[in-house]
């Protein structure tokens, strides 16, 4: 995670905006009066995702089950009816 203070934050705006995009690393700006964070949209999507998929009762289990289950005991995808 890069830090920074807010007056460098607003210096270099754009060159730190493009930097946490293209590496996906999270900016902490820090300011007299607390904290924020930066980060990119794919890393935002991807914690999204995970909150929503963590919510879901009962998925971690299933999945750990479904990566035990060897592939030849699996169904073909072309026979999956969607």
């Amino acid at each position: 995670m890069t830090n920074t203070n807010i007056t460098n934050f607003r210096k270099r705006l754009f060159e730190m905006l493009e930097q946490t995009i293209k590496y996906n690393e999270p900016l902490n700006i820090s300011t007299k009066d607390g904290n924020a964070i930066v980060i990119s949209e794919e890393d935002y999507n991807g914690l999204v995702e995970t909150l929503y998929i963590s919510s879901i009762p009962h998925l971690k289990e299933e999945i750990l089950e479904g990566v035990k289950t060897p592939a030849s005991e699996g169904v073909a995808a072309s026979e999956v009816q969607w």
